[in-house]
């Protein structure tokens, strides 16, 4: 869902380039209180990772393909404030490096795929494990009905941005049905990506997981025939739980889905290309600004060989994103406001 320079106006691309400007301003505030020297490092990795997931066109429909948009994903994993952040810096990377979502589009395409798809889902998502039984599978559960929603909440957020702002004559009702019926297919596959994702994460390292925190089922003992709750299990200092192990895990696996798994992905359009195509609304789409770039459409330039070609800007695509996000993280992370002693003697208690 990635909108090209043309589709929206220029009055309308600069409000929703402030929309997201305050989006961010608010997420790099809100992100203090996410981040800590544990998550910084692994919220950098969550964004090169649906970078490199978002290669990975998978078919929907019958010429129309789809890929993750990774809101839902990046808001369960490292919280909402950082997960707008997370999509920011991908966007940012597709579109200056790869010419992938134009560049005067920027702000409708990190309010549509990065704000809208990570306040939808986690909202739902809060919402369902406070109803839900408190585990494991609950919580995947909860990742799966939140991630699925999100996307097709995407495609109304643009539908509604296009009416205000669409650069030709096309009837709104036709382009909202269109947009939400493909994302619809589209959302299963993100909803089985973010779940699968999700469920792996919490399975090794519960505490990672910022939608899981303080969900565990509490450990019930039988007591003269009766269920009490068993004492709490003083937790192991945060200096021995490294998460060098899940790091270099996560690593591997975005570098091996971008670098090679991406070959293999489908060549259809994906949902709003495809849409925009049937319903007339690429006629005013211009050339992207960053088109001369050595990486544009996810191939390196003078490499022949599209295997290598694509596999190699992949690569690079993952290390960029990772180094880019895991320094605006720990940036952000330093600006930390320090605790009162107070306040870290009432949070122990």
């Amino acid at each position: 869902m990635h909108v090209p320079d043309g589709f929206i106006n220029a009055p309308v691309s600069a409000v929703a380039g402030v929309v997201a400007a305050g989006a961010v301003a608010v997420s790099l505030r809100g992100a203090r209180r996410e981040l800590d020297e544990r998550t910084a490092p692994l919220a950098g990795l969550v964004a090169a990772f649906i970078f490199a997931v978002q290669m990975l066109n998978f078919p929907v429909a019958a010429g129309t393909s789809g890929h993750l948009l990774g809101g839902a994903l990046a808001a369960i994993l490292v919280g909402p404030f950082t997960g707008v952040l997370c999509i920011a810096v991908v966007l940012l990377m597709q579109g200056i490096l790869f010419a992938d979502g134009g560049l005067t589009a920027l702000g409708v395409n990190i309010t549509v795929m990065g704000v809208v798809t990570v306040v939808v889902a986690y909202a739902l998502f809060r919402g369902l494990i406070r109803v839900l039984p408190r585990g494991r599978r609950s919580t995947t559960a909860a990742a799966f009905v939140a991630a699925l929603v999100s996307v097709p909440a995407a495609a109304v957020a643009f539908t509604l941005i296009y009416a205000v702002g669409g650069t030709t004559d096309v009837p709104i009702g036709k382009v909202l049905t269109a947009m939400v019926g493909v994302h619809v297919l589209i959302g299963i596959g993100e909803a089985a990506i973010t779940a699968l994702t999700v469920g792996a994460v919490i399975a090794v390292r519960p505490d990672l997981v910022h939608g899981a925190l303080g969900l565990a089922a509490p450990l019930k003992l039988r007591v003269g025939g009766e269920l009490v709750d068993a004492p709490a299990a003083t937790p192991a200092p945060v200096a021995a739980r490294s998460t060098r192990t899940v790091r270099a895990t996560g690593l591997i696996a975005a570098l091996v889905l971008a670098g090679f798994v991406s070959f293999y992905a489908s060549a259809n359009p994906d949902g709003l290309e495809k849409v925009a195509a049937d319903q007339g609304i690429d006629e005013k789409v211009q050339e992207h600004g960053a088109a001369d770039s050595p990486l544009a459409d996810y191939g390196v330039k003078d490499v022949g060989n599209a295997r290598v070609s694509g596999g190699l800007a992949g690569v690079i695509g993952v290390g960029v994103t990772v180094a880019v996000g895991s320094g605006v993280f720990w940036a952000v992370r330093k600006r930390r406001t320090p605790q009162t002693p107070a306040a870290r003697t009432a949070e122990s208690v």
